[in-house]
């Protein structure tokens, strides 16, 4: 039996107008310490998305997507939060915001891939 490893995962979503508490699942963000693994991916539902809301700037919310994705690859194109301790990184993108991309709360896990985890994940809960 391979060896479990404690993740943690939140569910990035586009929330285009925080008043009204609709969103759309769009992204997944894995961390697992004990293999270094901090991962984003996402999607944009451009139809789904425009349904809820015709006036949504898709190429901003596909900038601040691609901005985690950078903060997860730890590098300096990650800016100032790109640059921190990979656990610091987690908690900065899945910290409580009150923006048009925010993320779920954070839930634990055991997993043997943490690759595989992310991609069961994403199919699961945004596609």
């Amino acid at each position: 039996m391979p060896a479990m490893h404690l993740f943690e995962y939140a569910v990035l979503r586009v929330v285009p107008r925080v008043e009204r508490e609709e969103f759309l699942n769009v992204g997944v963000i894995v961390y697992c310490r004990s293999l270094g693994f901090l991962q984003t991916r996402s999607e944009l539902p451009e139809a789904r998305l425009r349904a809820l809301a015709p006036d949504l700037d898709l190429e901003e919310i596909t900038a601040r997507l691609q901005a985690f994705e950078r903060i997860c690859q730890g590098r300096a194109t990650g800016g100032a939060i790109g640059q921190l301790p990979i656990a610091e990184r987690f908690r900065w993108l899945t910290a409580t915001r009150s923006t048009v991309v925010q993320s779920s709360p954070v839930h634990p896990g055991l997993c043997a891939d943490a690759a595989a985890t992310l991609a069961r994940l994403f199919a699961q809960l945004v596609q």
